[in-house]
């Protein structure tokens, strides 16, 4: 990949934000040397924006039954319960959201996020895809610099 330059990037952006791919394509970034890290970071991000809105939509579309039973199981709603009992609904949000974000903007597999964002949150698309482009470029553009 590394002959096919910034499409390469693109490429391994798409790898980034799946499991089982991320180790190739963090390396792949790790040995560029593109001339632009900032167009590289951004063209790696929207490849990985890509990945993250397919797994979104499979997640969404594939598991929303699963979810629903998830719920009304008696471990989750004893777990929903004592968080309820314990956080404030924003403080909540806030450490999903950083635990969320820790994770995409990580080589670590996005699917973990972007499957709590799609079974517990009523998330827009857009705002994903902005999530998912920033963190994931944010990502990519500290494995460029390292």
């Amino acid at each position: 990949m590394g002959k096919l330059s910034y499409l390469g990037i693109f490429i391994a952006g798409i790898l980034f934000a799946f499991g089982f791919s991320t180790p190739f394509a963090a390396g792949f970034f790790i040995f560029l040397n593109p001339s632009s890290i900032w167009l590289a970071a951004i063209l790696g991000g929207l490849g990985a924006l890509i990945s993250d809105l397919l797994i979104f939509k499979f997640i969404r579309v594939s598991f929303k039954n699963e979810f629903e039973q998830l719920k009304r199981t008696k471990l989750i709603k004893t777990i929903s319960e004592l968080i309820e009992k314990s956080l404030t609904k924003k403080i909540k949000l806030y450490l999903m959201y950083t635990f969320v974000g820790i994770l995409i903007a990580s080589p670590l597999p996005d699917e973990i996020g972007i499957i709590m964002l799609a079974g517990v949150t009523k998330i827009k698309v857009k705002n994903l895809a902005i999530i998912s482009f920033i963190l994931n470029s944010l990502g990519i553009l500290i494995l460029l610099v390292i």
